[in-house]
């Protein structure tokens, strides 16, 4: 996979840098709760001061604003008060959320030319967003000289070693709620696994019914319960006996183990979705257990997708995880081998 020309090329000296990072954080009661994405944005940030660019201007979206009451709860106020505490430096100013712009999401040229204005060069470092055609992220990259950043090109470099040679026994493992949404990566990669472990609802879908060309595991038993609701009354049974009515909502104990055991003989693992439904505690043993295994693995792994990335991160494992992917959708694309519209924009290294 060739890789675009890094901003370690660029002459960045007394330059006024346009920066698209990825800082669509969640907010709680005005505030973020969450900042693992703007630290993700710091590596780049700190590359361009310490190589004295004059201004650097932050752009990203935040959510998906909509109507006018969206713009007071989507202001990116809070990101770039965030931002300020962890990155104090007068050179840097955040500006507001680009999705404000009704432009921004049809790839508008004139909204690119916008936040091209008064600046020599752009850097897109918003991984979770390349796989998305907007202004910010692809027009733009038109208009000035492009380079990429240091976090969107150690995505790319980590996630691209799962479409090369690979240490073996290769392991994928996959949850969440739909076959649909992931059923170009699952043929894709899945295809060069060894092994391609599947919970949540994707697995029922796959078992009444298998569009892939080669298996999947599929759990033996599950915890159920008789309604979604977070207390609902609940049982372990066999994954072909839950009662009429009642749902699976997290794999049981002998598939955990099962689960658990393949996991743990790999050399490689990509982990893309839940196996239940993680944010109710009495449904999340499953996908902490595959947590665990994942970050007990002798090898080299990539989880992605943000449940997943949620169970490593509250669990204490990520830094027992090779790579952990700031991109949910743009991870999924490129490891599908689609292009990302916001790396093509950029021209390639030398």
């Amino acid at each position: 996979m060739s890789l675009p020309r890094s901003v370690e090329t660029a002459d960045v000296a007394g330059k006024r840098v346009l920066v698209r990072a990825d800082l669509n954080v969640p907010l709680e009661e005005g505030k973020v709760a969450d900042d693992t994405r703007i630290r993700a944005a710091l590596t780049t940030l700190r590359y361009l001061l310490d190589r004295d660019a004059a201004e650097i201007a932050v752009c990203s979206h935040l959510g998906r604003p909509k109507t006018e009451d969206d713009r007071a709860k989507y202001a990116i106020a809070p990101v770039a008060q965030r931002l300020r505490e962890l990155l104090p430096d007068e050179r840097v100013r955040v500006l507001e959320n680009t999705r404000f712009h009704p432009g921004e999401t049809k790839n508008d040229p004139a909204f690119a030319r916008e936040l091209a204005d008064g600046r020599d060069l752009y850097v897109d470092d918003a991984f979770g967003s390349a796989h998305r055609a907007h202004s910010s992220t692809e027009a733009v990259a038109h208009l000035l000289p492009a380079y990429a950043g240091l976090l969107l090109l150690e995505e790319l470099d980590h996630l691209g070693r799962l479409l090369g040679d690979v240490e073996r026994p290769f392991v994928l493992v996959t949850g969440g709620a739909k076959v649909d949404d992931k059923l170009g990566v699952l043929e894709h990669l899945g295809g060069r696994a060894d092994t391609v472990l599947v919970g949540g609802k994707m697995a029922e879908q796959l078992r009444d019914a298998n569009p892939l060309t080669f298996p999947v595991e599929l759990p033996s038993d599950v915890v159920a319960a008789a309604a979604f609701e977070a207390d609902a009354e609940s049982r372990l049974t066999a994954y072909d006996a839950v009662p009429e009515g009642w749902l699976g909502l997290d794999i049981g104990p002998d598939t955990r183990e099962r689960f658990g055991a393949l996991i743990g003989a790999a050399r490689t693992v990509f982990w893309n979705g839940p196996m239940g439904v993680f944010e109710w505690p009495r449904f999340a043993d499953g996908t902490k257990a595959v947590a665990e295994a994942v970050a007990g693995v002798d090898g080299y792994t990539v989880v992605g997708g943000g449940d997943s990335v949620r169970a490593v991160q509250e669990l204490g494992l990520a830094d027992r995880v090779s790579w952990v992917s700031t991109g949910g959708g743009a991870s999924l694309e490129l490891l599908e081998g689609k292009e990302l519209p916001g790396v093509a924009a950029i021209p390639e290294a030398a």
